[in-house]
């Protein structure tokens, strides 16, 4: 079972295929941030392994895109294989390291609450995420919902079937890699509702939360990716939730 720490670890992170997240999840949080950056934007991805999705949305949005993450493992990993963003920060000891004060113009956030065990953690990482955002920017959280637990979902399976977890509580997710086969990684469990109240603890504002579904995300998705699998069990329960929050002022 896999924490992602280490070499291996972030060997084993760049090898997960994660189709439903391609499906469901980045589409619509670039959709949110587009909205909010134009084109001389600054956006941080808080928790960009190895870099791939930070340097699609560098593409897409042509905006400049500046990634931080805990593991220098991965960061070694994403500057050279995620060539089109700007710079790579690490975070030590809860701070992005090089970056001054609002000096983002949004910062996105994919699946990093899932490696923190307790809401002293996350709202840390929030605290974090809203020193680097300028004053009325956004942060959008993509984070897969711990309640999704009865079905198999194309490239993932979340904790056991039909087990309930509240916030923090650990869950072991199945992920399915390039290759076909499946890994676990050990997980921490965020409900959809505990998000809001901590944000605003944290000192965001406006919180909105968005489930795509397969009908939503198909005319979005390239025709390689929407015909690699059948997506019954996203049509039947969509298990990511996209976050959206604006950074107000200093937390309570």
């Amino acid at each position: 079972m896999s924490d992602w720490s280490g070499q291996e670890g972030a060997r084993a992170f760049a090898a997960v295929e994660a189709a439903t997240d391609w499906l469901l999840g980045y589409p619509f949080v670039f959709r949110a941030l587009s909205r909010r950056l134009g084109p001389d934007g600054v956006l941080v991805d808080y928790g960009c392994g190895p870099g791939k999705v930070a340097a699609h949305a560098a593409g897409l949005l042509g905006v400049r895109v500046l990634g931080v993450d805990t593991s220098p493992e991965m960061l070694a990993l994403a500057r050279t294989s995620a060539t089109a963003v700007a710079e790579y920060h690490l975070v030590e000891h809860g701070r992005v390291t090089g970056l001054p004060d609002a000096c983002a113009d949004a910062v996105m956030c994919n699946h990093v609450l899932a490696s923190l065990p307790t809401e002293e953690a996350v709202l840390a990482v929030f605290a974090e995420i809203h020193r680097l955002l300028r004053p009325g920017a956004p942060l959008v959280l993509l984070t897969t919902d711990p309640a999704c637990t009865r079905l198999e979902y194309a490239s993932t399976r979340i904790g056991e079937p039909g087990a309930a977890y509240g916030p923090g509580d650990p869950l072991t997710v199945r992920l399915r890699r390039t290759d076909g086969t499946w890994q676990e990684v050990r997980n921490h469990a965020w409900p959809a509702g505990h998000l809001p109240p901590l944000l605003t603890r944290a000192g965001f504002r406006a919180v909105t939360q968005h489930r795509p579904t397969v009908d939503e995300a198909l005319p979005l998705a390239t025709p390689a990716l929407a015909r690699s699998h059948t997506w019954q069990a996203e049509r039947a329960e969509p298990p990511l939730l996209v976050t959206t929050a604006l950074r107000t002022a200093d937390p309570f």
